[in-house]
């Protein structure tokens, strides 16, 4: 961070809506120039989630599963919350398991992203999954999730299936892409 970068000062934070799964909140910021703004966002949590790219036979393994934002099924990688007191390997073979039916005998955290930190302080662990063998765990899924593996020779072509385009999964693809590359 630039060290002549002086955070806001924070003069307010009050709950504005909530629903089941979100708390909006209303922040009110003073900038070192004075300037002063309300903004909003999610309240912030702890919780970080994991995202798994799973690696057999030469192969990404990736579910289909419904996303109810769009109202429709998207192809994307395994993912899921990090449980309290789970480490991320750990969350991320649990999330294998539930969703794919595989676990992981060798995995590699490659970083941790952030989405639309303006609004929301989620936290995000991409994992590459190598070393397969079939285990099942029973999952909080409210349908099976299809696979469908796709040849690690043509994973950049991912990018052009129409139902492949939530941006967490186009950076784990990404991300995967770099780090085979170098090894």
């Amino acid at each position: 961070m630039d060290k002549h970068l002086q955070k806001p000062k924070i003069h307010k934070v009050e709950t504005v809506a909530r629903s089941r799964l979100f708390n909006v909140e209303s922040v009110d910021l003073e900038f070192s120039n004075g300037a002063r703004r309300i903004y909003e966002r999610m309240q912030p949590s702890d919780r970080e989630a994991v995202m798994i790219v799973p690696i057999i036979d030469d192969h990404l393994v990736l579910i289909r599963e419904y996303a109810v934002g769009i109202e429709d099924y998207e192809l994307g990688f395994p993912k899921g919350l990090i449980d309290p007191g789970e480490e991320v390997l750990e969350a991320a073979n649990r999330e294998l398991m539930e969703e794919v039916g595989f676990g992981a005998r060798r995995m590699d955290i490659l970083t941790k992203l952030t989405m639309a930190p303006s609004y929301f302080s989620s936290k995000m662990n991409i994992v590459v999954a190598r070393d397969l063998y079939a285990q099942r765990r029973e999952g909080d899924e409210p349908e099976p999730l299809p696979q469908v593996r796709w040849p690690i020779d043509r994973m950049m072509d991912l990018l052009n299936e129409p139902d492949f385009r939530e941006a967490r999964n186009v950076s784990a693809l990404f991300l995967a892409h770099a780090w085979l590359v170098r090894k």
